[in-house]
């Protein structure tokens, strides 16, 4: 292993070496001026140039004499300039080094920070929250004492981002958390969860009523209006409470339990409800599944299947939608609208997509291989790009199959790109800067800003395929298709159709300018194997694809 000494004594090496060279440079200029000199004065003593005559010359000519000690000099001056210059560089190289480690041993901590706390307000996030219970549940079950988690979801907050915009609502996000942060001791970790969600961990809690009270006292804190640029804002929050050990042994149990609680008290309006098992009548079902789905997943037992895109000018196949299926061999096809969410609500996620994303780029890879050459989107969560080993991993695992980045679009809801907005678009700015393709999906239910959407650096917008379900029926609907398509061109963005299901839509699409269009009509989400006897039959086959094999 090469040590610091070692390192040093190169650089040293390296530096003399260099200096050393215009040492010999000045010695052979020296040298050829000798010659030179003694030569002219060979010259003038005999009338030719000669070796006898060049001695006579230095014998006779004080001044070839001197001339004759520059060669030394030379080398005398390179030697102790170059060890000179050599060891003054080294110190610089140290100081260097120094200042190097300390800005590493500074963006560590900074890294560390970024990913475990919430830019916005600067609290834990739900992975470290996540982390504090898990310590909170062996320090408790050592000493046999009690904790309790409140779990808080702010009421009408959409309506308010909806209604003010997303950076006004980060502003009253901001205003929440200092005002919860002043309602519980420091001993007692507090949260962001995501959105409008904030969890808090009571500490030695010896009865049900300590969090009741708690939950109560964040009640009349909310009480006071907000403060949103000159406009007075109210806002109530619905709190939910699960204690241990009543409640569960393990992080994800609680926190789960303290959601469940949490939305029957948004559902009854009363403010704060604690856990009860009639709050969770689907639990053993929960419980097995996001078992089973950890299994799933670390034995590979996901599918992905893939919905071609269509572009509508070309009228050929242009890229795939990698969508997960699950097929369980006791309970048959778990549909992703289930185990998805559920990997949301807990620490699945990560592991979750990382699966779908190694899994498709390896198929990705094999496709082009073959002659196929396709791109494909994934649908992502804002839980995966926040967290900082999510980019390199990525861009490793397509340097790996030896892809270009651009053939991977990663899809992101239009609601998950509302919180946060400042956080989102330096994200998305990184991703980007990677050459990685950007989605926005279900583009229309979100209630993003148009000035905000223009900063966006995304490459595409996938209308919600609500819309396009109803937009021959419904002319509300097709006006929003045909905006949406406007909009999308006038920033310069491609639009999708998702959800083209007959071909009086699909031909209104391409009317109206659409790029491109997935649904139904085209093809069903296929496994690979179907997906390319459907590609070398289909008539929006690229001409490429004619020797794809199987």
């Amino acid at each position: 292993m090469t040590t610091g000494t070692d390192l040093l004594t190169r650089n040293v090496q390296l530096l003399k070496s260099r200096v050393n060279r215009y040492g010999v440079y000045g010695l052979v200029i020296s040298l050829s001026a000798i010659l030179v000199a003694s030569a002219m004065v060979s010259l003038q003593l005999t009338d030719a140039i000669s070796l006898r005559g060049m001695v006579l010359a230095h014998q006779d000519n004080f001044a070839l004499r001197l001339l004759d000690l520059l060669p030394f000099a030379f080398t005398i001056w390179g030697q102790y300039t170059g060890t000179v210059m050599a060891y003054h560089a080294s110190a610089m190289i140290l100081e260097q080094t120094d200042d190097l480690r300390a800005e590493t041993t500074a963006w560590k901590k900074k890294s560390h920070h970024d990913a475990t706390h919430d830019p916005l307000t600067s609290l834990p996030n739900r992975a470290k929250f996540y982390d504090i219970v898990q310590q909170a549940i062996h320090s408790c079950s050592r000493e046999e004492r009690a904790f309790a988690i409140l779990f808080a979801d702010l009421d009408g907050f959409r309506e308010i981002n909806e209604a003010f915009g997303p950076q006004n609502g980060d502003l009253i996000l901001k205003q929440v958390a200092a005002r919860l942060q002043g309602l519980i001791p420091e001993t007692d970790p507090m949260a962001r969860m995501g959105g409008d969600e904030f969890a808090i961990l009571l500490q030695d809690v010896p009865s049900e009523n300590v969090p009741t009270e708690v939950a109560c006292r964040i009640h009349k804190a909310l009480e006071a209006p907000f403060d949103m640029n000159r406009t007075r804002i109210e806002i109530s929050a619905s709190i939910g409470i699960a204690l241990f050990p009543a409640h569960g042994a393990d992080a994800d149990s609680l926190v789960q339990r303290a959601e469940a609680a949490m939305s029957a008290a948004k559902r009854t309006h009363e403010g704060y409800a604690v856990f009860s098992e009639k709050f969770a009548l689907d639990n053993p079902r929960r419980l097995m599944l996001m078992t089973e789905l950890r299994r799933a997943i670390d034995q590979d037992k996901l599918e992905l299947y893939f919905q071609p895109k269509i572009d509508l000018r070309a009228g050929v196949v242009t890229a795939v939608e990698a969508l997960m299926r699950w097929n369980h061999p006791e309970h048959g096809r778990i549909s992703p609208q289930e185990f998805v969410p559920l990997a949301e609500r807990t620490r699945l996620i990560r592991p979750l997509t990382v699966w779908a994303l190694n899994s498709g780029i390896r198929q990705l890879a094999q496709w082009h291989a073959a002659g196929l050459q396709l791109g494909m989107s994934v649908n992502i969560s804002m839980r995966d790009i926040e967290d900082p080993e999510f980019a390199p991993a990525l861009l490793q695992s397509i340097a790996a199959q030896r892809l270009e980045p651009g053939w991977l679009t990663l899809e992101i809801t239009e609601g998950s790109l509302m919180s946060d907005t400042a956080r989102t678009l330096d994200i998305l700015k990184r991703l980007n800067a990677m050459q990685l393709r950007l989605s926005i999906d279900d583009f229309g239910t979100g209630y993003s800003s148009l000035a905000y959407l223009s900063q966006l650096p995304v490459h595409e917008v996938k209308i919600d395929k609500a819309f396009v379900l109803g937009m021959m029926a419904n002319r509300n609907d097709r006006l929003i298709v045909d905006a949406t398509i406007g909009l999308g061109h006038n920033l310069h963005l491609e639009v999708v159709a998702e959800g083209v299901e007959t071909a009086e839509v699909m031909a209104e699409l391409q009317h109206q300018g659409c790029d491109l269009a997935q649904g139904y009509f085209i093809s069903p989400p296929l496994p690979n194997s179907e997906f390319v006897s459907w590609v070398r039959a289909s008539r929006w086959r690229p001409a490429m694809a004619v020797d794809v094999m199987a």
